[in-house]
């Protein structure tokens, strides 16, 4: 039981994986981590693994609600609660465990079950910035859901069943500003330069004799040139077909004059960046044309930015959104790549003055302090503004009783859909199918010895009525998908609650630190093809 006892070596290396993983979500998110206040419904095995990972982050404090006792089969599950632990309070017992790995993190536990919390005593979770609830029935799920929305607190549930297990996120509305893709093209105006960059181009001459100049001209200038020279040639067009941008391509290398102009084959490579359309995404078109966007007293500083960036976009800016101001590295003199990147930082600079004197304009149309948006903030709204995410989430009483029909369906018996997403949903139907078995029979299938037969046609009989309640059919649930459920008993595997609870505090350091993407809809895991699928229903 390696995990039970600590030394110095230890704690170390917990808080050198904890300085690696703050430079991903840098000072702010690790500022807005520091704050943040996290409650765990549950602490088994999914549940403390979760917690574990948070408290490593570097979350600020952390509240654990159990009230059951440490038995002797936990020992095999849990690596938070050892020997001397059974007949203690879980909860008391897993907080002190994580203490240890963290001791600047607060922790407190309270010795209660979290179903007579939810039934008793909803203002409880008030307090909190975000609950994890794990190991939750469906309708404590839905009613913990209705108490979390009306509070304005983030919930994430979170399950383990055998080899299977969910996530799913629920919170009204949740925004983004550092989203941080994976993949997005640099922001540099290749296609539409202002005038400074124009200006700048034009100073340089492309068809210099000088070896080294030539060689060492940044490749956006060389672009910037050559797709003014196309569109001039091509009624005001940039290249749209593969022929199209092959002849750009080969009129770009038309202009070498030797075989290692290094400068030259990046910008055929980046050739591709000048077709990119002009003005912004359907995406951010989508955000600024919000309802949310006609701001009023009571709205977030996000959407009062929003608002600014709509002016900006209609006004100033062009149809654009403002400037990101960087450049990446490519080969140049030193001289010709720093006053490029001037012209880059200064733009991005001009831009940024003018949304921040528009959001102070809307800030005092609506009441508040033109002031009460700090700088940092509107700077990183600004870097950001091609990458803003709002996301919205049904509420699971919704998505519960009346799930995209279509959708279900499809992933189910569609044959465009492979067996393992049908494995997928038929694990989602499955795991509610479980919860009203145990509200008729006070017991999960296959908890208990004997009468598995009897268990498995109970277990089958609810899920084909579940499906008939949403309006689908049961074609997708296999027996033998009846029989693995009903075999795993609703045990909690340590691997697979690691691997759940691991996800689940993944998602809780997007929502705190308002950085990357939370995954939408119902993360389903499936152990047994070794897949995962998000359900969106």
């Amino acid at each position: 039981m390696y995990c039970l006892f600590f030394n110095t070596k230890m704690i170390i290396r917990s808080f050198s994986i904890y300085l690696d993983v703050c430079r991903i979500w840098g000072e702010q998110g690790q500022a807005a981590l520091e704050k943040a206040s996290v409650c765990l419904l549950n602490c088994g095995p999914t549940g403390s693994e979760a917690l574990k990972n948070l408290v490593l982050g570097g979350v600020g404090s952390i509240t654990v609600v159990d009230g059951s006792k440490v038995q002797v089969g936990d020992l095999g599950n849990n690596f938070m609660v050892d020997e001397l632990s059974v007949g203690q309070s879980k909860a008391k017992c897993v907080c002190s465990f994580l203490q240890v790995l963290n001791d600047a993190v607060k922790a407190k536990f309270v010795e209660e079950y979290p179903d007579a919390l939810i039934e008793t005593n909803p203002s409880f979770f008030s307090q909190f910035t975000l609950i994890i609830g794990t190991q939750l029935v469906e309708d404590l799920m839905v009613k913990l859901d209705r108490i979390c929305r009306e509070a304005n607190v983030m919930l994430i549930c979170a399950r383990s069943y055998g080899l299977t297990g969910f996530v799913r996120i629920s919170v009204k509305e949740h925004t983004v500003i550092e989203s941080k893709p994976d993949h997005f093209l640099d922001d540099l105006r290749l296609n539409s330069p202002w005038p400074e960059l124009k200006s700048f181009a034009e100073t340089i001459d492309l068809n210099t004799t000088d070896p080294v100049v030539h060689k060492h001209t940044p490749y956006v200038i060389i672009l910037v040139k050559t797709t003014e020279e196309w569109v001039k040639n091509h009624n005001g067009s940039l290249p749209s077909s593969r022929e199209e941008k092959r002849e750009f391509k080969d009129l770009i290398k038309a202009r070498m004059i030797a075989a290692d102009e290094d400068n030259y084959k990046e910008a055929m490579e980046a050739s591709f960046k000048v077709c990119a359309p002009r003005g912004i995404s359907s995406n951010l078109k989508q955000i600024i044309s919000d309802s949310c966007a006609e701001v009023d007293s009571n709205s977030s500083d996000f959407w009062v930015m929003v608002a600014a960036l709509q002016e900006f976009i209609s006004n100033e800016g062009g149809g654009e959104a403002p400037l990101e101001g960087s450049i990446p590295d490519m080969t140049s003199s030193t001289e010709l790549y720093v006053s490029l990147q001037k012209i880059y930082q200064t733009k991005a600079e001009a831009d940024f003055n003018v949304i921040h004197q528009r959001t102070r304009d809307i800030l005092k149309k609506i009441g508040r302090d033109p002031d009460s948006i700090p700088k940092a903030t509107m700077k990183s709204f600004c870097k950001n503004a091609r990458k803003l995410r709002v996301c919205r989430y049904r509420s699971m009483e919704d998505e519960f009783n009346s799930p995209s029909q279509s959708e279900l369906q499809k992933y189910l018996t569609d044959e465009d859909y492979s067996s393992c997403d049908s494995t997928a949903a038929g694990f989602y139907i499955l795991l509610r199918a479980v919860d009203r078995f145990a509200a008729n029979y006070n017991s999960f299938p296959g908890q208990y010895d004997g009468g598995m037969d009897e268990d498995i046609s109970r277990l089958k009989t609810m899920a084909i009525s579940l499906l008939n309640d949403v309006g689908c059919n049961g074609t997708g649930l296999t027996e033998d998908l009846i029989n693995e459920i009903c075999r795993y008993g609703a045990a909690e595997l340590h691997t697979v609650a690691a691997f759940i609870g691991g996800i689940a505090s993944q998602e809780v350091i997007k929502l705190i630190t308002r950085q990357f993407v939370p995954m939408s809809g119902t993360f389903i895991f499936d152990g047994i093809n070794h897949k995962s699928q998000l359900l969106s229903l």
